[in-house]
């Protein structure tokens, strides 16, 4: 695997690369590395491609000054994680790097109804951070395909939004969530979590599919204020369990039978803020 920490260098050399025909997937990560982030460079390598992964905590998209400074850095241990998965090429820029001219957005992203529900409200400017960081490592490693976990459904949704607003020449593609054995997804923010907490995140997979399978046509709001109960009664507090639409992330309170859906929860347990979904 061959490590680059400077901007101009890494361009140049997957320019290279493609200009003899190899095409690059791209995994952009905050490092904390797990299962889900190799499987991603595992598929890239499965589709024939490149594989380029970076590791770039990125300060523009936390809202939370504490959450940012407790971000956990493993940075060793991915070094070898990826290398024993047999990811080509890391991209291990500083800031400076990223953002040569500051951190200050100069021109918003135009998401839309995408940033005003779910994280979008919660976590007001999260996904402006998202975009300026994911523009502009589009910008530098300009890969074919870029792979995404689906775990983050409504950031997979944001980053196409980005890719058509900027008319970039990337094939996004969203992989599934990988999930352990309990049915936790696997996340970086998991190894944050004490014994207790880890124990009872498990709820937020089995409200999943309580929803999956008590979805009926017809309203909505009783599910999901019973499947809100089930994690307080676990010791969460809640921001949202919602169903929406999965094409266009439209909130639903009554479903036609018809339309497919979506089922999103956020919710913190221990101090730690966790989500997932599920396709229904």
């Amino acid at each position: 695997m061959i490590i680059f920490k400077e901007a101009g260098s890494i361009t140049r050399h997957l320019q290279e690369q493609q200009s003899g025909g190899v095409p690059v997937g791209f995994v952009p990560t905050m490092g904390a590395l797990h299962a889900g982030h190799l499987s991603l460079v595992t598929t890239v390598k499965n589709d024939g491609g490149l594989s380029v992964c970076s590791i770039f905590v990125n300060p523009t998209q936390f809202n939370n000054a504490t959450d940012f400074a407790r971000y956990p850095i493993t940075v060793a241990a991915d070094i070898q994680l990826l290398e024993n998965a047999g990811c080509d090429v890391l991209f291990l820029p500083d800031v400076a790097q990223i953002y040569p001219d500051g951190t200050i957005l100069s021109s918003p992203y135009h998401l839309g109804y995408l940033e005003t529900v779910l994280e979008g409200k919660y976590r007001p400017g999260h996904f402006q951070g998202v975009c300026q960081v994911v523009h502009r490592l589009l910008d530098i490693i300009q890969p074919n395909r870029l792979y995404l976990g689906s775990k983050d459904y409504q950031q997979c949704m944001v980053i196409r939004k980005l890719v058509e607003l900027k008319q970039l020449a990337v094939e996004v593609i969203a992989c599934p969530t990988l999930r352990e054995t309990d049915g936790l997804a696997m996340s970086s923010r998991n190894m944050r979590l004490d014994a207790s907490a880890r124990q009872k995140a498990t709820a937020i997979y089995a409200t999943l599919m309580y929803i999956r399978q008590q979805v009926q046509p017809g309203p909505l709001d009783l599910l999901l204020q019973t499947a809100g109960h089930q994690l307080a009664a676990q010791g969460f507090e809640v921001d949202y369990v919602a169903i929406a639409d999965a094409r266009s992330l439209q909130l639903y309170t009554h479903w036609d039978g018809n339309t497919p859906l979506v089922a999103l929860i956020a919710a913190t347990i221990g101090g730690i803020r966790l989500i997932d979904n599920m396709v229904l």
